[in-house]
């Protein structure tokens, strides 16, 4: 009965470090617990260590031999435990400790004694094996484990035999012995087995918990962040019809009418209140059809000048389809609504002034052929008849010069452009630019920038852009004006300035002077200066006017630099 006393004794001391196992992982999972640079892992270790070691010790201390020859003591239990769990540089600081505490267990004082009693014929064979037992599953472990127990106790029983401290052991006494032995070895390894597998299978749940903790939040964080960035109003509405989450825009809108508030005051909500001249609750009846039948809706809202749209989308439980709540959309298209309008009123004025272009083009054949007619009955008429005539016939040529630069105004192609000098267009144009202004008593100055590079032009238009504005300052002097051709290359592009010495112009009518029809001349169509902005507009630039009233105007004519154009002047 003693016997079987110190063997439990020896069991649940030997067994103690199981028991805090839990705690050591729970503990040993705060990093620095023991210094500010060491791992959780590394924590463990030793904490598993130190108990270990002080169950080697206690078992050394309690120990008492069977019949005073055969040794009952497990310290080997948890030192074994250790070396296949725990690392190697702890395993072997124990190992050394438990062959230093030989003298407290030991029943036979001798070598043999000492290799059998203290395991340490076993320990290189055990390290060797703790690479690959780590590895194990948990039932493999259990039966590796129960063996490396049940070698230790038994090389402990026959070390009396072998060391020949007895000669003749009573056989029922050894079997005895033998069977408490490994029946401590066999409950000793299932409480190892069961508390260290659990804790350290607990710990790796407990790790990839946190692992996908954080993962979880860096998701919702970046999930947050592209519906912040989105300029579209957001909202995220749970099965209750309550607010899950909103973006910033919404938020920003939401403030228009509750300058205060914040995202946490919306989380929870129910859906409704006015958000900038919207009233989110108009979408609540589609939200619960969504929610019910899992179908996305899309609708545009009006109220009083503002349109909206809207779309409501179900968010589907992968696992179950099951429907877990709503994404709401909603975008104020006001302007984008009136830009739709202007564009189909842009569309039908297109339309419009091709069937004016084209109406136009045919009234050209019926005024050659009455211009034709009043020239053969000029000539059959009295002399003085032909005074009407001429004025007949000049208001004819007047309209057909309208309908020419109507014409040209309205026809929407593409230019042919070809890389040439703008200098030589200029040239080409100075001797009728210089016939002109002799037959008004007015002279030209032509300045230009030996800097300017060839550009790609359509010079049949471009020709027609400078006489254009040319003859037009002309109109705008007296005699003795002076009219100032001239180019020039900056930062912009290549800049061509047609200046004159007029009356000016006034600021307000400056701001009318490209519209259609518009003139200031008793005479004039109002299609001059339009044709020449279509004109730069076709070649990628832009054209302004400077004037003050009583010097003069100048008009701004701006190409853009090809890259593709030589960097040499002509």
């Amino acid at each position: 009965m003693d016997a079987v006393k110190e063997i439990v004794m020896q069991v649940l001391i030997a067994g103690l470090p199981t028991f805090l196992f839990p705690l050591i992982y729970r503990k040993g999972s705060k990093p620095g617990l023991l210094s500010p640079r060491q791992d959780p892992e590394t924590t463990r270790s030793i904490m598993l260590a130190v108990l270990c070691a002080a169950s080697v010790l206690f078992c050394a201390l309690f120990s008492r031999p069977y019949h005073d020859v055969i040794p009952m003591e497990f310290g080997n239990l948890p030192l074994f435990a250790l070396l296949l769990y725990g690392r190697l540089r702890t395993g072997l600081a124990v190992a050394v400790f438990r062959v230093a505490l030989f003298p407290l267990y030991a029943v036979n004082h001798n070598l043999t004694g000492l290799l059998l009693e203290s395991g340490l014929a076993l320990y290189p064979f055990i390290l060797i094996l703790s690479r690959w037992f780590k590895s194990m599953q948990r039932h493999d472990k259990a039966v590796v484990l129960f063996l490396w127990f049940a070698a230790g106790q038994m090389a402990a029983v026959v070390s009396p035999l072998l060391s020949g401290s007895i000669q003749q052991p009573r056989v029922s006494d050894l079997i005895f012995a033998v069977i408490l032995h490994l029946a401590a070895a066999a409950i000793v390894c299932c409480l190892y087995n069961y508390y260290v597998e659990n804790a350290m299978e607990m710990e790796q749940l407990r790790g990839q918990v946190a692992e996908l903790t954080v993962k979880y939040i860096g998701e919702t964080d970046k999930l947050q962040q592209i519906m912040d960035a989105a300029p579209l109003n957001i909202i995220l509405i749970d099965r209750q019809g309550c607010l899950v989450s909103v973006n910033e825009t919404f938020l920003q809108l939401y403030r228009n009418e509750h300058p205060s508030a914040t995202r946490e005051d919306l989380i929870g909500r129910r859906l409704g209140g006015n958000c900038g001249g919207f009233d989110i609750g108009m979408v609540a009846s589609r939200v619960e059809k969504t929610l019910m039948a899992g179908v996305k809706t899309t609708e545009l809202l009006q109220e009083g000048e503002k349109v909206f749209f809207t779309s409501t989308s179900p968010i589907i439980d992968g696992r179950t389809n099951d429907v877990t709540g709503v994404v709401i959309i909603v975008q104020d298209i006001t302007e984008l609504e009136t830009l739709r309008m202007e564009l189909i009123h842009v569309e039908r004025l297109s339309l419009v002034g091709q069937m004016a272009a084209g109406i136009t083009h045919e009234i050209r054949n019926p005024m050659a052929v009455v211009r034709g007619f009043l020239q053969l009955m000029r000539e059959k008429s009295a002399n003085d008849l032909d005074h009407y005539y001429r004025i007949v016939m000049e208001e004819l040529d007047r309209a057909n010069s309208i309908i020419n630069d109507f014409l040209a105004l309205a026809q929407n192609r593409i230019v042919t452009k070809e890389l040439c000098s703008l200098h030589h267009i200029i040239e080409e144009l100075k001797p009728l630019l210089w016939a002109d202004a002799n037959l008004r008593g007015q002279s030209i100055e032509v300045k230009m920038d030996e800097r300017v590079p060839m550009l790609y032009l359509n010079p049949k238009e471009i020709k027609q852009l400078i006489l254009n504005l040319a003859r037009n300052g002309m109109e705008a002097m007296g005699e003795k004006g002076l009219l100032t051709v001239s180019t020039r290359l900056d930062e912009d592009g290549v800049k061509l300035y047609i200046t004159d010495m007029g009356a000016g112009i006034s600021p307000a009518q400056q701001q009318k002077l490209f519209a259609p029809f518009y003139t200031t001349k008793e005479k004039g169509t109002g299609l001059g200066l339009p044709l020449c902005l279509s004109i730069m507009e076709r070649h990628g630039g832009k054209i302004t006017v400077r004037s003050k009233e009583g010097i003069g105007t100048t008009f701004i004519s701006v190409f853009p630099l090809d890259v593709s154009s030589s960097q040499g002047g002509n």
